[in-house]
């Protein structure tokens, strides 16, 4: 009788179990190998994300599928390829035929807000979101990269959603380490939002795809230091989370949509253009400190992954898998390689890649080359890149 009486309780808790709710934190144009707990051979880069990858299961060998910000986005939201999706580069599709995670939480009685990339998350815009957390309580503007202001967002969100009587479902994408980078001196005056701390050009680590330099230097200290500011805001963010009194009840999914935004890193296909510090926090579920270093996981992954963790049928179609089970500490298989593909960047200038990869090689096929074409790269830009040229110029070999 006794045991008859606790499976009748236990179900009857389970059936009035809180919903969990879903936060998902990006960080916008960081290499996996700036962040401490994923080997940034720099010390004190990331002291927030490091913090809550030792509460958390990271993902040694996750990836996003494109190296550029709208494509991968849409990817991480639809479960679907970018070909497939329809999102190939930085414009507006209209009916593309598929369920955003936006439409998809929203049917399940989710509260959905995004901060940040609100025009680079979904196919078109203005789109269904609940809220827009880019406007902050009192009315005025966020400002990319000011920290404080996403923990107010986050805040907002969570009690926006509390006052619906819904669980949540927020997108927080944090601007940094994308340029402009922090810069001693912005415009006419000091660059307001100053990171925590400051590196210089002699500490920093250069990637082995990259010359060691004194103005490549330069440009890696600015990109190291938004790297900080980015974790200082991905403290704020979840700070607001500790005191919203939710977090015992909130997945949590840190991420990176791509590469550092230097040459041979972004819009590429290369390892380190789409390896990501993917990092899931399930209280309760995974084990503090844990790393997969077994299983390959990737952008496509993501929605129906989300979807298993709330409960919700994935649609007819989708190109992904989810990983839950991983999640849940348990193998699988068919986690051997991923694929990714490439497109364009904004501008629309066409320059097709694709690739399939495993934890030790990477294939790379680029149709758009043949011997005479420049890629249009979005590191042109860059001092680092326009270093480069100078340098090849006066190498006579």
């Amino acid at each position: 009788m006794k045991h008859i009486l606790f499976i009748l309780l236990f179900f009857t808790v389970s059936l009035h179990a809180a919903p969990v709710n879903i936060l998902i934190i990006t960080v916008d144009d960081m290499s996996a190998d700036s962040v401490g707990a994923f080997d940034c051979k720099l010390p004190g880069t990331t002291p927030n994300i490091d913090r809550l990858a030792g509460q958390s299961l990271s993902f040694a060998h996750a990836h996003m599928t494109v190296g550029n910000c709208m494509p991968g986005r849409n990817v991480m939201f639809s479960g679907l390829i970018s070909h497939n999706n329809k999102v190939e580069g930085f414009y507006q599709v209209r009916n593309p035929g598929w369920p955003h995670l936006v439409d998809l939480m929203k049917e399940a009685g989710y509260f959905t807000g995004i901060r940040g990339k609100a025009s680079h998350s979904t196919p078109y815009q203005p789109y269904a979101w609940d809220i827009n957390l880019d406007t902050l309580p009192d009315g005025a503007g966020a400002h990319s990269k000011d920290a404080q202001s996403y923990g107010t967002s986050t805040a907002h969100g969570i009690a926006k959603a509390k006052a619906a009587g819904k669980p949540f479902c927020l997108s927080v994408n944090v601007s940094d380490p994308h340029k402009p980078f922090w810069s001693v001196v912005k415009g006419d005056g000091k660059d307001p939002h100053v990171p925590s701390r400051i590196f210089t050009a002699g500490e920093v680590p250069i990637p082995g795809f990259l010359f060691d330099d004194p103005k490549v230097r330069e440009e890696l200290a600015l990109y190291y230091s938004s790297v900080r500011r980015a974790d200082d805001c991905v403290g704020e963010i979840l700070k607001a989370l500790d005191a919203s009194g939710e977090a015992s009840n909130t997945v949590v999914m840190f991420l990176s949509d791509h590469g550092m935004p230097l040459p041979f890193a972004k819009t590429q296909l290369y390892h380190h253009s789409t390896h990501t510090p993917w990092i899931v926090r399930w209280p309760g579920v995974t084990r503090d400190g844990a790393v997969d270093g077994k299983h390959m996981i990737s952008a496509v992954d993501m929605l129906p992954t989300l979807l298993d963790i709330v409960g919700v049928k994935h649609p007819a179609r989708l190109d992904g898998r989810s990983f839950l089970s991983l999640i849940r500490g348990n193998t699988q298989t068919g986690r051997d390689y991923i694929f990714k593909e490439y497109n364009e960047n904004a501008g629309a200038s066409r320059d097709p890649m694709r690739a399939v990869q495993n934890k030790r090689y990477l294939y790379i096929f680029n149709p758009w080359s043949n011997g005479n074409r420049v890629f249009a790269t979005a590191t042109t830009v860059t001092a680092t890149y326009r270093r480069l040229v100078s340098l090849a110029k006066q190498d006579k070999r």
